[in-house]
């Protein structure tokens, strides 16, 4: 209630102050003064378009004893309906293959019935080397999820749990725990060690088998350990098997626990049998790895591309209801979170209307301080929290879980009509994904056998035609159906397609972190990561996607939710604006914005102070703290000052010239700074890019501002009349806070001297004092030399 009193005060303050500065239109620089106006105006606007959505913030928590109550039966078993698991990864290099294996085990031992799932690897290098370390990791996980439910582990991915200190023993058998501990450890540091071998494993075996194999003049083939080639890329490129060309792969590594045939080739027996798993289940849910085929003659549509391959394959192989996505660089961290989900999408109250449930995303790579917003609470714990009021929160990315129908661009039950339309044109010319679709359609809760045609080379073939390069073409795949191709953001564009069509979504937030992952933590990987978010959303806005003109079913508040997510980035223009303001200070004439200058700069200290408290007040109900919030507004200052303006520049230069969208750039995830002791040495390395030039020069004029203005207070401060003093003191508590909000940046430009945030205490009072020293001895050698002129 205070949270929606102090919005009305500040929209009527900000009424009354813009009314204001139109009535008293008295400036020296009256362009200047006009557009300072319209930014008003816009910063008006866009601050109503974020702040509205959070009038009616719903917390909802699931209820886990209440679904395991009516879904899980006395005997054991569960009636818990199934869920396919995507782990998407583009690039075996940046993406390191440790960070993979270990998502995949951390779903191969979450706490969910293990015949009502399934993981799907979806590789878009298509390299060997992902596939045989899903094998090593299929047969290391023979030995990590028995001992993770032996023993309630948390959190299940091996990498992040053995790395963990003082955690309480919560499993049933502390006697044998020890002794479990050290032996799966040491078997972790072998599994480890072996598929840091991959490389030079698969490397030495393809070289014997062109040497026995290859004639002279043939392109050297990269070898499986059965002796048959890889269809998709090879380690020395060659037609048809390099990145962007080469043949789809599907392959069953783990078949469905249920399943009639026990030949499970690809995996070996581990040391399983050394350690007493009596009355624990030891069995592993389906795993498939897969890589869809590509050709220089078709887009491959990025991330939705990797996305909706395995939307297709799981059709085929378990069909499950719901889906589930994550990036390869997070795991589950809390091994309950697929059943916190559940109980949303289970509600008996709207959980049908129910199309995904978004996770907050969590990092735990990212310094104590978050010197550069990668938590993002503000708007993981805010925003997003505070959409649950209405048509709920936007899809992220990851960790979402979807209904498979809302996907397959079904209506909701409230809005679906009987003659619902499943043919070649919309999904594609697969029979048996045909038959899957409308399976799906009879069976909305229920879970499909496991096929039992594994062997079945025509179902083989299938397989493939559905990763085909080609299989999207003519069809709805990615428009209406799937995740949305063409644009940056295809996550934001996708969750919106699904509300425009009158779903409903969640936001799930659980007391330990449900997923967590890895963030850029040096500066330019942060800020590219920000262009690609930025771009795809004012792409969005000119495109079909327009929330201005979705359709009747997208909740008003929900089409503002988007329209803001579309035009956040154009206030940058303004602030980039504002903040060379500074420049002035090297002009020897007074020059102010507003006349009289103390009330507007009165007025305006109180219209921001109000947006202050009004954060200061979302702390409470969100459950953040003053840190994330102050970091929220010094990384939104920053990005408004280089990635921004970039991306606003780039969709000028696009719309003029018919040209492309942003370009999507992976995230590098490996380590490269030299400091591989300090966890942080990434945030320490200066990598300059071109993006930060705005930034950079905000930062020089303001400091050089204040050195001039010491300089000049030096110089005229005895003859300045109190008015001037006044004006040119509230002038630099601008030139002040706009430092104070530069921090981090500052920090990043001194590269590894960072370390000690505190030398900025020293470097800014020194540079300001170099500055007025400049300023001092140029005045008097102008006045000596050019007594005409004046500075």
């Amino acid at each position: 209630m205070i949270n929606r009193l102090l919005i009305l005060i500040r929209i009527i303050a900000i009424i009354l102050f813009i009314g204001w500065r139109i009535k008293h239109n008295n400036s020296d620089v009256m362009w200047f003064w006009v557009t300072s106006v319209v930014a008003d105006v816009w910063f008006t606007f866009s601050w109503l378009l974020y702040q509205l959505p959070k009038i009616n913030p719903i917390k909802r928590v699931p209820d886990l004893a209440a679904l395991q109550q009516h879904y899980d039966l006395p005997d054991g078993s569960s009636i818990l309906p199934g869920i396919d698991v995507f782990v998407t990864t583009a690039d075996s290099v940046d993406e390191p293959v440790l960070y993979t294996m270990n998502c995949v085990l951390s779903i191969l031992a979450v706490d969910y019935p293990i015949e009502r799932y399934a993981c799907y690897l979806s590789d878009d290098s298509g390299t060997l080397i992902e596939y045989e370390a899903l094998v090593e990791t299929a047969n290391f996980a023979a030995l990590w999820v028995p001992f993770c439910r032996k023993h309630s582990i948390e959190p299940r991915a091996p990498e992040n749990y053995f790395q963990r200190e003082g955690m309480i023993y919560t499993g049933r058998s502390p006697g044998e725990f020890m002794n479990d501990y050290g032996h799966v450890r040491m078997e972790y540091e072998e599994f480890k060690a072996r598929l840091a071998a991959l490389d030079g494993t698969i490397r030495e075996r393809s070289d014997v088998y062109n040497a026995l194999k290859a004639t002279e003049g043939d392109a050297k083939a990269t070898w499986m350990a059965n002796g048959t080639e890889w269809p998709g890329t090879w380690v020395e490129p060659a037609e048809n098997h390099v990145k962007g060309h080469h043949a789809g792969v599907v392959q069953v590594v783990l078949e469905h626990p249920s399943s009639s045939s026990k030949s499970q080739p690809e995996v070996q027996v581990s040391s399983v049998s050394l350690l007493n798993f009596d009355g624990v289940d030891v069995r592993l849910p389906m795993l498939v790895y897969m890589a869809r085929a590509k050709s220089p003659d078709y887009d491959h549509n990025k991330k939705a591309g990797n996305l909706n391959a395995p939307l297709r394959v799981s059709a085929l192989l378990s069909n499950a209801p719901f889906v589930i996505n994550f990036d390869c660089d997070h795991y589950i961290n809390d091994s309950k979170a697929l059943r916190a989900a559940m109980c949303f999408m289970l509600d008996a109250r709207d959980g049908d209307n129910t199309a995904f449930v978004q996770f907050p995303q969590r990092f735990e790579n990212v310094d104590p301080t978050d010197r550069y917003g990668n938590h993002n609470r503000v708007f993981f714990d805010g925003a997003m929290y505070a959409l649950n009021g209405f048509q709920g929160p936007s899809f992220v990315g990851t960790g979402c879980l979807f209904r498979r129908l809302a996907l397959y661009g079904i209506d909701p039950p409230r809005w679906r009509s009987d003659d619902i339309q499943v043919d070649t044109v919309k999904f594609g010319n697969s029979v048996p994904l045909l038959k899957s679709v409308l399976a799906a359609l009879n069976q909305d809760r229920g879970i499909v056998t496991p096929p039992t045609n594994l062997d079945d080379s025509s179902f083989l073939a299938e397989m493939t035609t559905v990763v085909s390069a080609s299989f999207d073409i003519g069809t709805d795949w990615g428009r209406g159906v799937g995740y949305i191709y063409k644009i940056a953001t295809e996550d934001m564009v996708t969750g919106f397609r699904i509300h425009g069509q009158g779903w409903h979504s969640m936001y799930c937030t659980m007391e330990v972190d449900a997923f967590r992952g890895t963030a850029p933590i040096n500066l330019a990987d942060r800020l590219y990561q920000i262009v690609r978010w930025a771009g795809g959303s004012v792409e969005m806005f000119f495109s079909h996607n327009n929330p201005l003109f979705a359709g009747p079913r997208l909740h008003p508040m929900q089409r503002t939710v988007y329209l803001n997510y579309n035009i956040y980035p154009v206030t940058s223009v303004f602030i980039l604006l504002y903040a060379l303001c500074p420049v002035m200070w090297l002009i020897p004439e007074e020059i102010l914005i507003q006349r009289p200058f103390t009330r507007y700069v009165i007025y305006l200290i109180i219209t921001i102070a109000l947006i202050h408290i009004i954060g200061l007040l979302e702390i409470r109900w969100a459950g953040t703290n003053w840190l994330d919030w102050w970091r929220n507004e010094q990384f939104f200052t920053i990005a408004s000052l280089s990635a921004y303006p970039t991306v606003l520049l780039h969709m000028v230069v696009k719309l003029l010239t018919r040209g492309k969208g942003i370009r999507f750039k992976v995230t590098s995830k490996q380590t490269t700074a030299e400091d591989d002791d300090d966890k942080y040495a990434e945030m320490y390395e200066l990598r300059w890019v071109p993006i930060m030039i705005p930034a950079a020069a905000v930062l020089f004029s303001n400091t050089m501002a204040i050195g001039v203005a010491m300089g000049k207070t030096v110089v005229y401060g005895a003859v300045w009349p109190k008015e001037q003093q006044k004006n040119a003191a509230l002038g630099l508590l601008f030139n002040l806070w706009l430092m104070i909000l530069l921090q981090p940046f500052a920090l990043a430009i001194i590269g590894r001297r960072s370390k000690n945030p505190n030398i900025l205490f020293v470097l800014f009072p020194v540079a300001f004092v170099v500055f007025a020293l400049v300023y001092i001895g140029v005045h008097f050698f102008v006045v000596n030399f050019f007594p005409s002129m004046e500075i």
